[in-house]
């Protein structure tokens, strides 16, 4: 068998520990004679993998009492109406504010809109093509939202932000689906936050929603099932949950909590980072199209001085076993998604496979 080095910015990496547990336990799950993927989502058994899921994200993000942890359907885009319909309670007198800041933050504020009307753009750098993250200073908010919605890291332009806005009164909604664990957060801050789990939590199929209690319940004519209240009220079970997808997320929440936690993602995430970013920097050849300061630790975009090798670029990487390096055509170029499961190992190949090719090529 032979593991390449994945670079996709979703689905993406996940931990080998994890991947090889899930092999040891797909026929028989702990001696119940019966693969997860089976077994009741009411059966003890699956109630035990459920509860320890969400324990275990209560621990290592800090998460309190006084917010609930839903386990939906549905990816990020489905908290794009949800987030709205839920925290949106008078339309006739409220509305919400949304930071642009690429592609994600694009969708959620278009699918805001055909909900209510009244939504703002607080800022936006798409005048510098999404290249930075709008400063504190060039947010324009209404102390009267019922939210400020941001998305926390920007897969596709590689920014990423190292703050949190201040908001004061007005919840602060965080997209966190590709920076989620891989850095501390104080959740305190958030009135909402949210991630698709095909990223740093696990495959996909399952989204995180931890929603602060008292914003829950707030319209009484939700549809049941995009209803945030009810389905804390039933433990994320108003129906057959993604069963096999959070069992794998609760593995992938071990295995961060046995490599020592959230503070060492982070640690781990600004050496590779570091690593990546000074390789690019370090060269003509090479180019970085963020801005320093809003540089993502998740995913590194780059591009060549010579674009016309791109295509020669990703085929003899993927000769050599880095995959999917691909640039979104928003960019150009090549991105390499260094998630949590990401081994620095992985990184020091592209690196030593980004020196050959300028040598051969530049």
């Amino acid at each position: 068998m032979r593991r390449v080095y994945n670079f996709s910015a979703g689905p993406a990496v996940l931990p080998v520990p994890v991947l090889e547990r899930a092999r040891d336990e797909m026929l028989d799950y702990r001696g119940c004679g019966m693969s997860v993927m089976e077994m009741s989502h009411r059966s003890k058994d699956y109630m035990a993998i459920i509860a320890n899921a969400e324990a275990l994200l209560r621990e290592l993000m800090g998460i309190g009492e006084d917010y609930a942890v839903l386990f939906l359907q549905g990816g990020a885009t489905l908290q794009f109406s949800m987030i709205p319909m839920n925290l949106i309670h008078d339309p006739a007198t409220q509305t919400a504010d949304y930071i642009m800041t690429g592609s994600w933050s694009e969708k959620a504020y278009a699918e805001a809109k055909k909900i209510f009307a009244d939504v703002r753009q607080a800022a936006s750098s798409k005048g510098v093509n999404y290249s930075r993250i709008p400063r504190q200073e060039e947010l324009t908010l209404n102390p009267g939202a019922a939210y400020v919605h941001m998305t926390s890291n920007n897969t596709i332009f590689g920014t990423e932000y190292h703050h949190v806005p201040e908001t004061g009164a007005v919840p602060l909604v965080a997209d966190a689906s590709s920076n989620i664990l891989s850095r501390p957060v104080d959740v305190s801050r958030f009135g909402l936050i949210y991630a698709g789990a095909q990223k740093n939590l696990g495959p996909s199929g399952v989204t995180v929603v931890i929603v602060r209690k008292d914003l829950m319940g707030r319209n009484a004519n939700m549809p049941v099932m995009l209803d945030y209240q009810a389905q804390a009220k039933e433990g994320s079970m108003l129906n057959t949950p993604p069963t096999y997808a959070i069992y794998i997320l609760g593995l992938v929440l071990e295995w961060v909590k046995e490599q020592g936690g959230v503070a060492e993602m982070e640690r781990r995430n600004i050496v590779k980072a570091d690593k990546l970013y000074a390789a690019i920097d370090g060269s003509p050849f090479y180019a970085c199209p963020t801005e320093p300061a809003s540089r993502s630790r998740m995913n590194v975009p780059f591009t060549l001085a010579r674009p016309e090798l791109t295509d020669a670029f990703l085929a003899g990487a993927k000769a050599a076993g880095l995959v999917t390096l691909k640039g979104h055509r928003s960019v150009g170029g090549m991105r390499a998604s260094i998630y949590n499961a990401m081994p620095e190992a992985g990184v020091d190949a592209l690196i030593a496979f980004m020196r050959e090719f300028e040598r051969s090529n530049g």
